[in-house]
């Protein structure tokens, strides 16, 4: 499995062996963070693996999922960091699915002393992994998101790879399922707005939610050799709308 295909079977999970995973496997989750890109240049991060075997990160089983490791990201605090870590977070939690282990994305940040910062960077995020103890994967089908009718308005008959890459994104996963995501598509670009939410918490993880599923439409894009830009375009970024916040538009060229 690649991380293509992760794409549509991964599923959250959200229990786990306690069982030791070898030093290889956590040096080949290390390699594989370092080779990945951000979705911002210039944007310094850092991740940690936290070690829970023997339930040394007490908060997090409290208030979140208990596995044997979580991820930790950290950044630095620039514009759209957030979604650049969303976008390094999806990544390596497609790898993981491909080499056979469990994740699920934490919302609590409750760490030990010593772990919010990492060499000048805040925790902006956390990865449960390890070892599932059932299934780590489900059918593409078994997702509960909406469909793409509900999520697009269509301008132009899309393509086959855009049809692709539209559900790629409307698979990714998001805080509290929220799929804040909508798209205006037209026959070689999309148009990619975020719902306006009047609850706060939501708002807060938007950012890291449209890093996600930022990840996951540029994945697809390299497995089938096509060129994405994403920009924001300063004509449609003036214009109000009543329930949608423009957020970039993906430029596609085959």
């Amino acid at each position: 499995m690649n991380l293509y295909e992760a794409i549509f079977v991964r599923k959250s999970v959200r229990s786990y062996s306690m069982e030791t995973l070898p030093p290889q496997t956590l040096d080949k989750i290390w390699e594989h963070y370092q080779e990945t890109p951000g979705l911002f240049s210039g944007i310094a991060t850092d991740m940690a693996i936290l070690d829970n075997r023997k339930g040394q990160e007490k908060m997090l089983s409290i208030f979140s999922v208990k596995a044997p490791y979580y991820l930790a990201f950290y950044s630095e605090e620039s514009e759209r960091y957030l979604m650049n870590a969303g976008y390094l977070m999806e990544q390596m939690v497609l790898y993981m699915c491909s080499i056979g282990l469990g994740t699920c994305f934490i919302g609590s940040s409750k760490v030990k002393k010593g772990e919010n910062e990492k060499n000048g960077k805040r925790l902006v995020g956390l990865i449960a992994f390890g070892k599932s103890k059932g299934a780590h994967t489900r059918k593409q089908s078994e997702a509960r998101r909406l469909p793409l009718e509900e999520l697009c308005v269509f301008k132009e008959v899309p393509r086959q790879w855009m049809s692709q890459i539209l559900e790629a994104a409307r698979l990714a996963p998001s805080s509290m399922n929220s799929q804040p995501w909508r798209f205006v598509v037209y026959d070689n670009r999309i148009h990619i707005f975020s719902k306006k939410y009047s609850v706060e918490k939501l708002k807060k993880w938007d950012e890291v939610n449209f890093g996600i599923m930022f990840a996951n439409m540029m994945v697809v894009a390299e497995e089938i050799w096509l060129d994405v830009d994403l920009i924001r375009l300063g004509d449609i970024s003036q214009k109000n709308f009543p329930n949608n916040q423009y957020v970039l538009s993906a430029i596609l060229k085959a």
